[in-house]
């Protein structure tokens, strides 16, 4: 190879560090997926849970001494009970579905990443064959000046 040809250059080198593609999709989210996420957060947690224990209990409790606004057997209850799991259904089905279109992109960014990793080592493979062909080529014209010499020493 000849001083004027060039080597194939890297295809995703990048002198500067690419942003972190969580954070891109993160902060490109909408006010409903991140309220979304939010509450899926919030109701999947043991203090949630525990929360909601303790508002069914003290409802219990002040609705069975005195004077009772929702009276054994706590129909109003049922009824918030009944609306909060179809609200909860709903906000995991689209938590869920963000999610999915997460793990989808996360999906092909992995994909795209491998295959500009697959080119670079391609190239990366091309100029490492280009070098040894170089080094064989000068070491076949090494041999032979060498050998040109000690038939000259030889001669002389």
């Amino acid at each position: 190879m000849s001083e004027h040809q060039h080597h194939p250059t890297l295809t995703s080198a990048r002198l500067v560090p690419e942003v972190n593609w969580h954070q891109r999709r993160t902060a490109a989210l909408g006010l409903g997926d991140r309220a979304a996420d939010g509450l899926r957060n919030g109701m999947g947690s043991w203090g949630f849970v525990f929360a909601f224990l303790a508002f069914m209990g003290l409802w219990a409790l002040v609705n069975s001494l005195g004077r009772a606004w929702d009276p054994y057997p706590f129909i109003l209850l049922n009824l918030f009970l009944s609306m909060l799991a179809g609200l909860q259904g709903a906000i995991l089905l689209i938590a869920a579905k963000r999610q999915d279109a997460v793990a989808a992109a996360l999906a092909q960014h992995d994909y795209d990443t491998n295959r500009a990793a697959k080119e670079d080592v391609e190239v990366l493979l091309r100029v490492s064959a280009e070098q040894l062909r170089t080094l064989r080529a000068l070491q076949a014209d090494l041999t032979e000046r060498l050998e040109r010499i000690e038939r000259r020493e030889r001669g002389a």
